[in-house]
């Protein structure tokens, strides 16, 4: 729906009415029961969020939609009204600068509102966004300039040395654009505001054209394009709303690096969903204590933060803060019981998991009001129809190990991804026979509830029992001087086969050492079945990561291969069976 003649709000279509009949829906139920039976997705033709959406909500709109604080104790405010009337400048700035209709735009920035205005203003354009991290290097961006077909680039000041390292790809970019300063061959942002407050589009956008384009996070392939329409991840992402229990006037914060689809869940979709202000805290390095500073601060009522940031909260005294939180959840990864255990007794409240994918929205998870279980990610969620299957993609019985998979026929969730751009091969090995398989391992008991095992890749097997990294990982984080840890299958040629090893980094106040390493050993011994626990430890300064914050495995697979190959060990490798005395005959 255009704009119509300034000062009145535009008419409200089939489209929008649906999309606000799903939302009101959740934000209403008030059970997961409720939802899970009563939910179904929007049925969305013409639909663009940013225009058909935000600009009705955010006219006249004085509350608070975006507020963002940086290290200096600065705050930036924008509320909804401001928002749309600040993308709608932008987006006649990139109409005016050649920007057309389904060409890919990079945006290449930190947390900012200019970021904030452009995803907009973009969106409105009907242009397809391609989010990209501000960690990346110049082969990585000429790699997603290549392969995304990138028209149009626009970056922070301090990105653009390394943009323009990229090569002789930048000759297909016609438009690149700088926020915050100066430089030749480029336009710069502050050129938006001369341009009118009110923005219409010469065509319609339907549900199903491209919107995002997102490159994951690849370490042994390079990265997949996953592609959402104007639906799939807009439309989508209200049952992810309904997961964090984001409630109109909520201040929510999430805790992402932009660049990520988590951004899009968390910092963005979710929340303005709900109408519910997002806050940023802007930081050039992660402190934990300055973060939750901040959290106490400015009352922030929802919290959405990774895996291990919760653990770098831990480091800190969580007790000493007075918070305003009502609902806290975790995502990109499992979230180790130990760590949901020691949140609670120094908070009194449960992080709440959930799992998704950039592929998809929310699919499972422990919502608002449900009894969380020790362990389990939480249940299938509503309009998804999840399940575990077999390699013959059957249904596994309840509590067997299989692939997590969505069921895609006869009628498709919305919030799936259109596909692999560019790569219809990649497509063909998770779209089969009626599912979208993601790639993860789980069982699901006779409640419903999924318990995570580990990506396929991740999984193996040891003296014939298969082992989850991830159980093995949260063994360890009990130990008090474990802070992270990451757990692969490790070639022992005694006993011909792969044994546990753990990559451990450790807490402050805690160095590496034969006799940490004995000590951990120790604890293994006492609080592990003989088949899990780890054989060989290596401690790290810090664990590998992929630049989202996800765990390296497959790297520190391939660093251990090669040194079982050499018969090496590690500097600070430490084995079971170097401790034969200290340990006693149960060592074996």
């Amino acid at each position: 729906a255009a704009q119509s003649a300034k000062g009145k709000k535009p008419a409200m279509t089939p489209d929008l009415e649906a999309f606000l009949h799903a939302r009101d829906f959740l934000l209403a139920a008030r059970s997961y029961e409720e939802a899970e039976a009563g939910f179904q997705w929007p049925d969305l033709i013409h639909f663009n969020w940013a225009l058909d959406y935000f600009d009705h909500m955010a006219e006249g709109n004085a509350g608070a939609a975006l507020v963002i604080a940086d290290e200096s104790g600065s705050e930036c405010r924008r509320s909804f009204d401001e928002m749309r009337i600040r993308s709608n400048r932008v987006a006649n700035f990139l109409k005016d600068a050649g920007l057309q209709k389904e060409d890919v735009v990079m945006l290449m920035m930190n947390n900012s509102a200019e970021l904030f205005e452009v995803f907009l203003a973009a969106m409105k354009t009907a242009a397809v966004i391609t989010p990209a991290s501000t960690l990346l290097t110049p082969a990585d961006i000429g790699d997603r300039i290549k392969r995304g077909k990138v028209k149009c680039v626009v970056a922070d000041a301090s990105m653009a040395d390394r943009i323009e390292e990229a090569g002789p790809v930048l000759k297909d970019v016609r438009i690149k654009i700088i926020v915050g300063g100066r430089r030749h061959g480029w336009t710069g942002f502050d050129q938006a505001d001369v341009y009118g407050a009110d923005y219409t589009n010469p065509f319609p956008t339907y549900s199903t054209d491209p919107c995002l384009l997102y490159f994951t996070s690849g370490t042994t392939a390079k990265p997949k394009m996953v592609l959402h329409t104007h639906a799939s991840y807009p439309a989508g992402h209200l049952v992810t709303m309904f997961w964090v229990g984001l409630k109109p006037g909520d201040m929510h914060c999430n805790i992402s690096a932009p660049g990520w689809g988590k951004h899009a869940w968390s910092s963005f979709f979710s929340p303005w969903n709900a109408g519910a202000t997002v806050f940023v805290n802007k930081y050039e390095r992660f402190n934990a204590a300055k973060t939750l500073e901040l959290i106490e601060k400015h009352r922030i009522t929802t919290l959405c933060a990774p895996p291990t940031v919760w653990r770098r909260f831990l480091i800190e005294d969580l007790a000493a803060y007075r918070f305003s939180l009502r609902e806290i959840v975790s995502a990109g990864e499992p979230l180790n019981p130990e760590i949901i255990s020691r949140v609670r007794a120094a908070t009194g409240i449960t992080i709440r998991e959930g799992y998704g994918q950039t592929e998809t929205v929310l699919q499972i998870g422990t919502f608002p009001g449900m009894p969380a279980r020790e362990g389990a990610i939480g249940k299938r969620a509503p309009g998804f129809r999840a399940q575990v299957v077999d390699a013959g993609l059957r249904p596994q019985e309840l509590g067997a190990e299989g692939q997590i998979a969505l069921r895609i026929a006869p009628e498709r969730p919305l919030g799936l991804m259109k596909g692999y751009a560019c790569d219809r091969s990649r497509g063909d090995e998770v779209f089969i026979g009626g599912w979208y398989l993601t790639g993860d391992m789980a069982s699901v008991d006779k409640d419903g509830y999924f318990w995570f095992v580990g990506r396929t890749d991740d999984v193996f097997k040891c003296s014939d029992y298969r082992i989850s990294p991830f159980e093995v990982e949260s063994g360890l984080l009990a130990h008090p001087a474990v802070a992270e840890a990451a757990v692969v299958g490790s070639l022992d040629k005694d006993r011909c086969g792969l044994v546990p090893k753990a990559f451990i980094a450790l807490r402050p106040g805690f160095d590496p050492s034969r006799d940490v390493a004995l000590d951990i050993f120790r604890f293994c011994l006492q609080s592990m079945a003989p088949y899990k626990r780890p054989r060989r430890i290596e401690f790290m300064q810090e664990l590998l990561k992929t630049i989202s914050g996800k765990l390296r495995r497959a790297e520190l697979r391939e660093y251990d291969d090669d040194l079982r190959r050499r018969d090496a060990r590690g500097k600070l490798e430490f084995i079971e069976s170097d401790f034969p005395g200290e340990l006693g005959k149960r060592h074996a």
